[in-house]
């Protein structure tokens, strides 16, 4: 299943590259004109605070795609019960039962 985005997902590895240079650029420009050492402070901060925001966002990403792949699951395991229970199988509210199972041994960390 493909999810359509409204704008394309950023590159987080070039946004930290870029941060990595501009922090680096910071360091120089300290050194070089102490006098604005508050502002080259702030900027500093600024940057520490992309970074964690960068950082925050590649793990909601990954949590995200966790999520979908769980719904899909579930909704698969839905389909193939209706599919079972049409057909007249015997146990057919199996698939929800091993999906749900399968996705709570995968919350405790037990694996598939």
């Amino acid at each position: 299943m493909t999810h359509r985005h409204p704008y394309p997902p950023a590159d987080l590895q070039e946004a930290l590259s870029r941060n990595h240079t501009a922090a680096h650029l910071l360091g120089t420009m300290t050194r070089t004109t102490p006098a604005y050492t508050p502002i080259w402070e702030y900027l500093a901060s600024v940057l520490a605070d992309s970074q964690a925001l960068i950082n925050e966002l590649a793990h909601l990403r990954t949590e995200l795609t966790r999520v979908r792949r769980s719904r899909a699951d579930l909704l698969a395991a839905a389909q193939a019960t209706l599919t079972a229970t049409r057909d007249g199988e015997r146990d057919p509210l199996y698939y929800l039962r091993d999906e749900i199972a399968a996705q709570h041994s995968d919350t405790r960390g037990d694996g598939r």
